[in-house]
């Protein structure tokens, strides 16, 4: 991948961008329901993953912005587009630590970032109803993080094997 220009990695940022939007949309469209509220699978963080191994931190995050602000503004209005934006961001620093350390793998680093994007959630959810009460429904958030984070990751691997270097 370093031998691409910054020309061709913005391209293919884009590309990823709008495939991570088009992720997002599907995931809409799939009623998946665990009976738990707020659980879903995370599609788009394929691309974000892969974006961040392909491509690098700052490629990954303009992608994961980027989706995150338009498939909320598109799917879930301008709250849902908070909720999942603070998340993201969460998420996304965690993964960035973790991937510098060179201690995780990248099925490590998807769980982490799945528990991290909910702890986001949830702290934007306590703060705007002004109660700690809802932390009692983090350790499910922990458990759908860690199990969607490894399908993810698990996922993210296999496409990032078949990539051009």
């Amino acid at each position: 991948m370093n031998n691409y220009t910054n020309t061709k990695k913005m391209t293919i940022a884009a590309l990823m961008a709008a495939l991570a939007l088009i992720f997002s949309y599907v995931e809409v469209l799939i009623p998946f329901t665990v009976g738990v509220p707020g659980i879903k699978l995370g599609v788009a963080n394929i691309v974000v993953i892969i974006v961040l191994y392909y491509l690098g931190p700052k490629y990954a995050i303009t992608v994961n912005v980027v989706r995150v602000l338009i498939a909320g503004l598109l799917f879930n209005g301008l709250f849902g587009a908070l909720y999942s934006l603070s998340g993201a961001v969460i998420s996304f620093i965690v993964m960035v630590m973790l991937k510098k350390t060179d201690i995780f793998s990248i099925v490590g680093i998807s769980m982490a970032g799945g528990v991290a994007h909910n702890l986001g959630q949830i702290l934007v959810a306590a703060f705007l109803i002004s109660n700690i009460k809802i932390f009692v429904y983090f350790p499910v958030l922990i458990i759908s993080g860690v199990v969607t984070g490894a399908i993810i990751g698990i996922l993210a691997g296999l496409i990032l094997k078949r990539l051009p270097k």
